[in-house]
This record gives C-alpha cells, sequence and structure tokens, in this order.
C-alpha cells in the first residue's frame, strides 16, 4: 500500500480535501501530466486552436442531446411531431434544437481545419501515427454519429437519405442484403430503423467517440505535441529535464485557446440566431417537411460534410471503372516494357493488373461506388507510411508541394459543391477528375514527397514574441 500523503500544518479546507482525493485518486498527478506540466511547443499559431474547439463542440453535442432526449420520441408516427413540438412548445427548445443541429456542423468545420493542420505540419508523422489513427477512427465515428442523428428529425430529406445510404450497402457482394436488412431492421426504412439509430446515436457511438476522443489524448501527449517547425522539443532540454523550447499548457495555451474559443462562440451563436438553416445547408428545406415514403424528393443529397465522399460514389460509373481498368493494364504494359527490376517482378506485376482488373469488371459499378466512397475515408489513416519527404512540415518542403496541398483542398471543395448538386453530365465528368486527384494525391505521395529541393530544418523552433 501506497504511504499516505499528509496535507501540510495550518492547510485549507480546499488543501486538506485535495490531499484526501490524491491519496485515493491521482487527480493532482493526472492534471499535472496533461495539464499543468505538460510541455507544448512555444510558437503555436491560429492552426493549433481547432482541437481544442473539436473537444468544446462534443461537449455542446453532448449536452444538448441530453436535454433533446428528453422531450424526443423514437417513433415513427411521432418523431417529427416531437421534433416540432421542442421547437415550438418545450422553453428554450428552439434554441438547444438549433444548437445541436449548428454544432453538428460546426463539428465537421473544426475537425476539417483540424485534420488539415496534422496535412501541413506533418503531424501524422514518426513518432505520432497512433495519434492520427486514432483521429481517423475518431472521424469514421464522427461521420457514423452524424449519419444516424440525421435520421432522427424524420422529416423528408432524413427519410429518403436514410434510404439511398443504406441500400448501399446492399451493392457488397455475398452480404449485402443481409447487412442492409439488419440496419434497417425491415425490408424499408421505418420505426425499427429509427429505433436502432436512436439507440447507436444516443448510447452506442458516443461511448466509441469519447473512448477514441481519450485514447487520442493521451497518445498525444505520451509522444508530445507537433508544431509549425516540425521540430521535436524533446530532444533540447534543460537542467532540470524541461525542454528549452516548450511552455506548460497551464496557463499559457488554457489562455490562448480562451481567445480562439471567445471567436468560434461569437460566430458560432451567430449562425443560432440569425441563419441556422444556414441557406439550407445546415438544416435542408426538404428536412422541414414529413417523411413521406410516397413521394420522393426531387433530388436527395447528404447533408454538406458528407457531399465529397457522396460526390466520389456518384462519379464511379460503369465508364468511370473502365477508364480505370485501362490505366492500370497500361501500367502494367508500360512496367513490363520499361521498368527496372527483375523479369519476375515484372511478370508478378502483370500477373496482379490482371486481378485487380478482373476483380473491377466482376462486380458492379455500384459496389465501387461504395468501395471507393469508403475508401477516401480509409486512405487517410495511411499518411505516415505515404509520405517520404525527409522533413515534416510544409513551412521547409519546396514551394510547389505547397501548390499540390492547395490542389487537393480546391478539389476537395469542389466534390463538396458537386455532391450538393444534382446529378448532370459535366458534373459527373469534373467529379470523376475530381475523384482522380483526390485518390492521386495519395497514391502518388511516396513518389511526388520526395521530390524537390529542401530547406534546412532548424535544430529549435523559430519563435517571435508577440
Amino acid at each position: 500500500m501506497a504511504e499516505m500523503k499528509q496535507a501540510p500544518a495550518g492547510a485549507g479546507a480546499g488543501e486538506k480535501l485535495l490531499t484526501w482525493v490524491d491519496n485515493r485518486f491521482p487527480a493532482t498527478k493526472l492534471w499535472n501530466e496533461h495539464v499543468g506540466e505538460y510541455y507544448a511547443p512555444k510558437n503555436f499559431n491560429f492552426w493549433y486552436f481547432f482541437g481544442s474547439l473539436a473537444l468544446l463542440v462534443l461537449v455542446i453535442q453532448i449536452v444538448t442531446g441530453i436535454f433533446l432526449v428528453m422531450n424526443y420520441k423514437p417513433d415513427a408516427e411521432l418523431a417529427f411531431a416531437s421534433v416540432e413540438y421542442i421547437m415550438r412548445d418545450v422553453p428554450w427548445g428552439w434554441l438547444i434544437r438549433y444548437m445541436h443541429s449548428t454544432g453538428a456542423s460546426a463539428f465537421f468545420v473544426v475537425v476539417y481545419l483540424h485534420m488539415y493542420r496534422g496535412l501541413i505540419y506533418g503531424s501524422y508523422r514518426t513518432p505520432r501515427e497512433l495519434v492520427w489513427i486514432f483521429g481517423c477512427l475518431i472521424f469514421l465515428a464522427l461521420m457514423a454519429e452524424a449519419f444516424m442523428g440525421y435520421l432522427l428529425p424524420w422529416g423528408q430529406m432524413s427519410y429518403w437519405g436514410a434510404q439511398v445510404i443504406i441500400n448501399l450497402f446492399a451493392a457488397i457482394p455475398f452480404v449485402g442484403p443481409d447487412l442492409a436488412i439488419l440496419i434497417r431492421g425491415d425490408y424499408v426504412v421505418g420505426d425499427a430503423t429509427l429505433n436502432r439509430f436512436f439507440s447507436l446515436h444516443v448510447i452506442a457511438v458516443p461511448l466509441v467517440l469519447l473512448g477514441l476522443v481519450v485514447a487520442h489524448i493521451i497518445a498525444l501527449h505520451e509522444v508530445g505535441s507537433n508544431n509549425p517547425d516540425g521540430v521535436e522539443i524533446k530532444a533540447k532540454k534543460d537542467a532540470n529535464g524541461k525542454p528549452l523550447d516548450g511552455i506548460p499548457f497551464h496557463p499559457y495555451y488554457s489562455v490562448h485557446d480562451l481567445l480562439g474559443v471567445g471567436g468560434f462562440l461569437i460566430v458560432f451563436t451567430a449562425v443560432i440566431f440569425f441563419m441556422p438553416e444556414f441557406g439550407g445547408y445546415f438544416l435542408e428545406y426538404n428536412n422541414f417537411i414529413p417523411a413521406d415514403p410516397f413521394k420522393t424528393p426531387p433530388h436527395i443529397a447528404p447533408v454538406w460534410y458528407f457531399t465529397p465522399f457522396y460526390s466520389m460514389l456518384r462519379a464511379t460509373t460503369d465508364l468511370m471503372v473502365n477508364v480505370l481498368a485501362i490505366i492500370i493494364a497500361l501500367g502494367a504494359v508500360l512496367n513490363l516494357v520499361k521498368g527496372k527490376g527483375d523479369g519476375k517482378a515484372k511478370v508478378a506485376g502483370l500477373v496482379i493488373a490482371a486481378v485487380v482488373i478482373g476483380l473491377l469488371k466482376t462486380f458492379e459499378a455500384k459496389f465501387w461506388g461504395v468501395a471507393v466512397m469508403g475508401g477516401a475515408v480509409v486512405i487517410l489513416a495511411g499518411l505516415p507510411w505515404f509520405d517520404k519527404s525527409p522533413v515534416k512540415s510544409i513551412r521547409y518542403r519546396p514551394g510547389w508541394h505547397k501548390i499540390v496541398y492547395a490542389v487537393f483542398v480546391v478539389n476537395f471543395v469542389i466534390l463538396g459543391y458537386l455532391g450538393v448538386q444534382p446529378p448532370s453530365p459535366t458534373g459527373e465528368l469534373v467529379s470523376q477528375v475530381g475523384t482522380l486527384l483526390y485518390f492521386g494525391f495519395f497514391v502518388l505521395m511516396p513518389w511526388w514527397s520526395q521530390l524537390g529541393t529542401f530547406k534546412t530544418v532548424p535544430e529549435r523552433v523559430t519563435f517571435t514574441p508577440h
């Protein structure tokens, strides 16, 4: 049994209580390890607001969700009316509902920006691979949570959006139809589906999400935070073992993050009070119409944060599959004629290409669309191994690398915009090119990330006091 600590003579009631708690639970130890004595790089900038903001939005979503559940009815006959009841009759119910709906979009805004920061500063590189993987799993859980929550208002877009997305699972070979029935709980989207999604949205997925967030933070604090220079601050320490370029998270970054919280809340409340629908992007107008299984909306599209991946799904047509097969065949032939290596390796490449082309032609384009949509999310987890650059941060990479990242971001935004629009031949073609660019960014990264003249990375972080 560990020796019990004693409060110093003359200690106040608060200090005595803390000593009593510390003897039974490591409250002070946890505070020091993760806040008070956690040393973070002193050169954090604007991009480092979004991690703490993501945590803030998570808290907002949990708290507002609890109050919404108190009045919501997970019943196909009553769900839409219960949302209207919350909006019209529950005191401050409209505010809670708008905080939750705006919070869903705000969550994805801050998470996308948080991931972009990790992308440009190489925060996924050694030794932070596990931090990045936990982050990707959080993103997946967040998408599942948002999709299931999207069904709960039981409006037209909720119903038909769920109908379309769940039916995609039926395209999976062999197990697809049974899997779709398992998810729906019935042969059509109905009361059983609503109850399943409600249970998962309120209990199961939030528990997974919270666990992943805790794992993400623990992994981060184990290896230390990255910084805009990509320099490891633990490499240079003083006589007391403290990083020379580090400062305690509290009070420096706790106060720093309060600035970000203040700016975020100004924008967040402005949206809630003045434009909660945000032009139909945060709350679609069709979702203010009760779900009608006999009346299909003219255009079914998911919420904006899913639309880039939805565009990739729609872009995967029979023509797209044929083009991919031709590209793979040409690559295999070029490798056979011009490639380096022995004959066995070339023949193996040819065989692999033939197998892949055979698979492409065996299964229908709908299945490959689902595979592309899922692969677009999963491929993010491979970044630590795709990136072969000798430096981490964009600051010390060749200038044209910034153009590559800019094209990637613009392409992602265009795909998102096209996912909201009704299908068209031009939009389909642009989406197909955009899908190839998206995957090309990752697949070709081991090659292009090594090219160019890299700047010398300083031994210590660069920082100018305000």
